[in-house]
């Protein structure tokens, strides 16, 4: 790592390469010599770039922030005070082996967030796509694949080799087991412990999870056709509130014909799942 003295000469001195590139560094920042910081970059005071880290245009890290590597951030992605993105994963298994982050553009990071590299036996990265808020101690553990616009509320935690689909949504103090899948434009209730897929365009809730039908207030506010919405609902009260079992819900849907891409997006999920998905089925059963 540089010393704090190097950063303090180089942000004096109008020809360096931090300088030339217009990064605006704390004096009291701390940049390995192999990270590259592109045009525009904010580091705050005691804020720590490690080795083998790339910083899009625009990336602020505030007071405290670290991001080691080796990691990969986008463009205008904002690491608030105290987070912590790109340490070594919590795996027994990990031996040091170099293993990667990669960040998209533009997403948040709030205070304490944490974000880790991946593992060998796990495909070696961690990946987030672009447009996400990640707030106050929400965690994205090694080798998990986040997609785009999604929110993690407060706490929100994932284990190891979790999916998180595009638009999903992680309530406050809400855990997801490790290799679960969350489907796209889904919605996790708060403090809901997450041991099976949940449902693409689903409302899931509680510690011993129920799927309460659809998200229609997340799909309409997402600008969804109404025709869309109304198959979805259809499907979903086959799947959920039919006296048949998820292969029998799924055969009827498919004899009936689908009509959207959106139903058969949520009929290829349930066929692709390997823990199962979260429901409620009448007589009070729960997953399948």
């Amino acid at each position: 790592m540089a010393k704090p003295e190097a950063i303090v000469n180089a942000t004096s001195n109008q020809e360096s390469t931090q300088e030339s590139n217009f990064a605006t560094i704390h004096e009291t920042a701390v940049v390995d010599p192999t990270a590259k910081l592109g045009e525009g970059v904010s580091l705050g005071p005691f804020a720590v770039v490690g080795a083998d880290v790339e910083l899009g245009d625009g990336c602020q890290l505030g007071a405290h922030a670290v991001v080691q590597g080796p990691a990969r951030l986008g463009k205008e992605n904002r690491v608030y005070p105290h987070a912590c993105i790109g340490q070594d994963p919590q795996d027994l298994k990990y031996e040091d082996e170099p293993t990667w982050v990669e960040i998209g553009d533009r997403n948040l990071f709030r205070e304490f967030c944490t974000v880790h590299r991946g593992t060998k036996g796990g495909g070696e990265r961690t990946t987030i796509g672009s447009d996400n808020l990640f707030n106050c101690y929400s965690h994205v553990a090694h080798d998990c694949h986040v997609g785009s616009n999604t929110v993690f509320s407060n706490c929100g935690t994932l284990a190891g080799h979790v999916e998180v689909g595009d638009w999903a949504r992680v309530g406050a103090f809400s855990a997801v087991h490790q290799f679960c899948r969350v489907g796209e434009h889904s919605y996790i209730g708060g403090y809901s412990v997450i041991t099976m897929d949940v449902l693409p365009f689903s409302l899931v809730v509680g510690e011993k999870p129920r799927c309460l039908g659809l998200n229609k207030v997340g799909l309409e506010r997402r600008g969804f056709e109404k025709d869309e919405i109304r198959q979805l609902e259809l499907a979903f009260r086959v799947l959920l509130r039919s006296r048949m079992n998820t292969t029998q819900a799924i055969t009827k849907l498919e004899s009936d014909g689908i009509e959207t891409d959106l139903v058969q997006r949520v009929v290829d999920f349930i066929r692709s799942s390997q823990r199962g998905v979260i429901k409620t089925e009448r007589g009070g059963r729960r997953g399948s």
